[in-house]
């Protein structure tokens, strides 16, 4: 049983092969299965990766509407794992046959075990995020904390806030339904305000925020450009952004130019990366050894 996630379920595998897949838009870049699968060499295993790209699909009517094929395939395939990514971390709840209560109480998935019992939904964005928090940004205030966007990543991200002790949680998003939704089960989870806003507001609201949290596509290689006005930052706030590809985003830059301080998505997808391979192998994974491999991948041309 792996305890340290509070997942209640047991690894897929601790043999020496692996067969795992990472499905979404425009994920053919991510740096996900590369770490994936050089933890598993530098550990002994034959364990592959394979990137599922929704936008690689052309006009082949492969895309996020064929998410159950995907899984009806991969499973009949024997895969032992999927990775889920945007636009699919809630979507592929209703396809699952149990969500650990981590998932379940944040209402996203981004990893699915394939499993003798069925397919279990698992959340390590949360706990990536978290554990990045605490490396990295441990000692900013976390008073008033800012995030973008209320979907899947966001999902796991709000809950890591307000885990991570920020004392209130203000949730901007486009999807005025979405980012109260996403407000009121945060709150009712930890029992601090969490509300929501629209991007209007941003203005108002960073002028008395202590940070600002990045969990939309915007900065991405294929969302190119910023969340927000940013002239609005100042060097009292400080600013993560889950994005990695590029791993010093447009938003990134601007809050190092206004003094802020920054984390990068690099931190949370290793992370992530690490507490999936832990769960999918039952191996314990080398954190600084995965940190140095991603380092090594983000500079290679």
């Amino acid at each position: 049983m792996i305890r340290s996630l509070g997942l209640a379920t047991e690894p897929v595998h601790a043999s020496t092969g692996v067969l795992m897949g990472l499905v979404g838009e425009g994920v053919l870049p991510s740096l996900t299965p590369l770490l994936q699968m050089e933890e598993g060499r530098a550990q002994g295993l034959n364990l592959v990766d394979r990137a599922i790209d929704f936008d690689a699909s052309g006009s082949s009517g492969f895309g996020a509407e064929k998410l159950a094929d995907v899984l009806d395939w991969a499973e009949r395939l024997g895969f032992s794992a999927l990775n889920i990514t945007y636009p699919c971390k809630q979507a592929v709840i209703p396809l699952l046959d149990s969500l650990d209560p981590v998932a379940a109480a944040v209402g996203a998935v981004n990893t699915v075990l394939f499993t003798a019992d069925g397919r279990v939904g698992l959340n390590t964005d949360t706990t990536g995020f978290e554990r990045a928090f605490r490396a990295e940004l441990d000692d900013v205030r976390r008073g008033r904390v800012i995030q973008l966007a209320a979907g899947g990543a966001g999902a796991a991200v709000a809950d890591a806030l307000m885990r991570l002790g920020a004392e209130e949680l203000v949730i901007v998003d486009l999807d005025s339904d979405r980012a109260r939704s996403l407000a009121k089960s945060v709150s009712e989870r930890h029992g601090r305000a969490a509300v929501p806003a629209s991007p209007d507001d941003l203005a108002d609201l960073l002028r008395t925020a202590d940070g600002i949290v990045n969990c939309s596509p915007i900065g991405m290689h294929n969302h190119p450009g910023a969340p927000f006005d940013l002239t609005l930052l100042h060097a009292r706030h400080w600013v993560a952004d889950i994005v990695y590809r590029p791993l010093y985003t447009e938003l990134l830059r601007a809050a190092v130019a206004a003094g802020g301080r920054t984390m990068h998505g690099g931190h949370m997808a290793v992370g992530q990366a690490a507490d999936t391979f832990h769960l999918v192998t039952g191996r314990a994974p080398d954190l600084p050894r995965m940190h140095r491999h991603f380092e090594e991948l983000i500079a290679a041309p």
